[in-house]
């Protein structure tokens, strides 16, 4: 009989306590426990060693206790976070993975991770690139980008697209997916390094830094004297009601996020909701759960941009499990520089 494996140790990140208003650093707590790296006898699960962390903005609803069941599941204090990201199978019990496999999914904020349901897990197909672009350009930020965009929006050759929060790890992809598709597409981020980044580096072809705008409706109708057919809303609050007096007839707002509102007691009103019925307006929000039967089909074509140049990407990449609370509250403050990742360990 084979030994026993033996215990090694287990850094993660865990909630101290349920979070109202503006998160920080000291919600979480990094707590080192023990782990065999093995899968229990007969069982279906895959035990993996994480190597990236995602930080994503839908991981502030889980900080909150809801009253009544949210679209994902609160998380429970003094239980280790979880989050999408990249990992390497170390042994399976399951016969779809084996050995030394790259997949990425839903994994702890720890070292290593038992994964009890590794069906939800997705095998990387391209290792070629940066493993770290699974936890975004080919990961689920990306797919969100794909399908917002071409699923929900519909866009079409010549129209005009408005994306907010466009620097980010889902914003900076559905603006060149706008301008394959040959759209005229304007950001807006929160500082002017961003704003040259949208220009610059995703072919953007205006920005503006809605920091320094005293009022938005001011500086849309100067981006857009012909209005918006595609909003790529990320943001929500005072945005969505300027966009909303700027739309064109027969319009589309992709409702991916409404970061601004994440860390509100209240959620701010939106007043110019008639404008939906006078100009016609589409307004349809999404889940990206809902086309991960569809990510092969993504990824091949998300591949395939990047390695023809089409797609560029950029990552704010922290190091090591013990960052993970700084590089998750830093992106509500908007302190990353494109997607926010944090690298845990070398394949």
């Amino acid at each position: 009989m084979a030994a026993a494996a033996a215990e090694v140790s287990n850094k993660g990140v865990t909630l101290k306590r349920h979070v109202v208003g503006f998160p920080t650093e000291d919600d979480m707590e990094l707590v080192t426990a023990t782990v065999r790296l093995t899968v229990p006898p007969g069982s279906a699960a895959v035990m993996v060693k994480n190597l990236y962390l995602s930080c994503d903005p839908y991981m502030r609803s889980r900080m909150t206790r809801h009253e009544e069941p949210s679209y994902v599941p609160d998380f429970v204090p003094g239980e280790v976070l979880t989050a999408f990201g990249v990992s390497k199978v170390l042994e399976s019990g399951h016969s779809g993975y084996k050995a030394g496999d790259l997949v990425w999914g839903i994994i702890g904020c720890e070292e290593y991770t038992l994964v009890t349901n590794p069906e939800s897990l997705f095998k990387i197909s391209h290792p070629e690139f940066p493993l770290s672009y699974y936890t975004g350009v080919l990961g689920m930020p990306g797919l969100t980008a794909y399908a917002g965009f071409f699923d929900v929006a519909k866009p079409k050759k010549g129209e005009y697209v408005f994306v907010s929060a466009a620097s980010g790890a889902v914003g900076q992809l559905v603006g060149q997916l706008a301008k394959i598709t040959g759209c005229y597409v304007v950001g807006s981020a929160g500082s002017d390094e961003k704003v040259n980044l949208l220009k610059t580096k995703f072919g953007f072809d205006d920005a503006f830094n809605y920091k320094k705008e005293k009022d938005l409706n001011a500086a849309l109708k100067r981006c857009f004297p012909e209005g918006i057919d595609i909003y790529f809303e990320n943001v929500g609050g005072a945005m969505l009601d300027a966009v909303l007096l700027n739309m064109r007839l027969h319009g589309r707002v992709s409702m991916c996020g409404l970061i601004s509102q994440y860390n509100l007691e209240q959620p701010e009103g939106v007043r110019n909701l008639f404008c939906i019925v006078t100009k016609r307006i589409r307004v349809e929000g999404f889940m990206v759960t809902e086309y991960f039967g569809t990510y092969s089909k993504f990824e091949e074509e998300m591949a395939g941009y990047l390695k023809e140049g089409k797609i560029t990407y950029v990552e704010d990449v922290a190091e090591g499990i013990e960052n993970v609370p700084a590089a998750l509250i830093g992106i509500f403050y908007g302190r990353n520089i494109g997607k926010q990742l944090v690298a845990v360990a070398q394949e």
